[in-house]
């Protein structure tokens, strides 16, 4: 007569399938996207210090060339690669929904970095306005109108701060936040409270009264 095992026979582990985040693939979320949302502001902002449009404007007879940055056609990248940055830092500062609602604070705003590149690339008013400067006459209009690539490295660098925001509103609610260890609910109240304290020593008194506790109790 066999005999049945009450000992359960050990089964391969099977793969998490829409549970929580591994720590290991919480660190990996959390790299890629502080890399993806420093690197991509960090374009932005370098980027945008370029040339992005040049052409020619008449003066007296004669052609002078004319150029205009990205921070001349438009700066709305340059400001929405620093909210950015700002969302990026405070997205460790916050937790649950206000987690959330800052990660898609810094998807928004590489999205809306990368539509200003694009749209600048093909914007012609801040070389006519510097043709009319130059020229001294304000219906000149610029000549020779061409674009630089620095506006599609804008707009690269803005849809890598995009991409950080998905990874942020994706993985985010596995990431650590700052100044935790400093919340009372995380631990007992016990195991917080200190050992008493000598009443030998008028400093530990001090530091007794100022934690909140009895000096004077005994354990």
């Amino acid at each position: 007569m066999g005999y049945v095992s009450a000992v359960p026979v050990p089964q391969p582990r099977a793969a998490r399938a829409g549970g929580a985040a591994s720590p290991s693939g919480a660190r990996r979320s959390l790299a890629a996207a502080l890399l993806l949302g420093a690197l991509g502001a960090t374009v932005v902002l370098l980027s945008t210090g370029q040339i992005w449009a040049e052409g020619t404007a008449a003066v007296g007879g004669g052609a002078v060339p004319v150029h205009a940055n990205g921070g001349t056609v438009t700066g709305v990248p340059t400001a929405l690669a620093i909210v950015g940055l700002a969302a990026l830092v405070a997205v460790f500062a916050v937790r649950r929904t206000g987690r959330t609602l800052v990660a898609a604070l810094l998807a928004l705003s590489g999205a809306g970095a990368a539509l200003a590149a694009f749209l600048g690339a093909s914007d012609s008013a801040a070389l006519n306005a510097e043709a009319a400067r130059v020229s001294g006459n304000t219906a000149a209009a610029v000549q020779g109108l061409s674009h630089t690539v620095w506006p599609y490295v804008t707009a690269a660098g803005a849809v890598l701060i995009l991409a950080a925001g998905l990874f942020a509103l994706r993985y985010g609610k596995a990431w650590p936040a700052m100044g935790g260890r400093y919340e009372r609910g995380g631990a007992p109240r016990a195991a917080r409270r200190g050992a008493a304290a000598d009443p030998d020593r008028p400093e530990e008194l001090w530091k007794a009264l100022d934690r909140g506790e009895d000096p004077t109790r005994s354990d």
